[in-house]
């Protein structure tokens, strides 16, 4: 077992460039040892910031814990995420998220196996 203290836990997190639009901070909560295992983390997309479409072999859990942003499904509009709203996706359904333009977004990202990266996406109409 791990404990960590929230000091330890807000120290500097890592900046995402690449996969992302604008700028975005992951903070590893739980390192997949494998490519078929959970991987847990913190991540905070800065104001109009975003991640590229993408997908996980065995879906993915996002539940919000600061700010509004977008999440979106291939084939589907844009929909708003809230504060404490959790967004579920299945296995292998490409999609991305992040903030709105008019602040920044945390969410709490569980996802199983590797993420396959695709191409960039586009911003809503915020």
């Amino acid at each position: 077992m791990k404990i960590t203290p929230l000091s330890e836990a807000l120290k500097t997190p890592r900046r995402m460039e690449e996969h992302f639009t604008g700028g975005a901070h992951l903070r590893d909560l739980m390192q997949a040892s494998s490519p078929s295992a959970i991987f847990a983390a913190t991540v905070r997309f800065d104001a109009g910031a975003r991640n590229h479409w993408h997908s996980h072999p065995g879906g993915q859990v996002l539940h919000v814990i600061d700010g509004e942003g977008w999440v979106q499904v291939r084939g589907e509009a844009p929909e708003r995420i809230r504060r404490h709203d959790t967004v579920t996706t299945g296995p292998g359904e490409e999609h991305w998220h992040g903030a709105g333009s008019h602040g920044p977004m945390t969410h709490i990202a569980v996802a199983i196996g590797e993420t396959r990266w695709l191409e960039e996406s586009e911003p809503p109409a915020d």
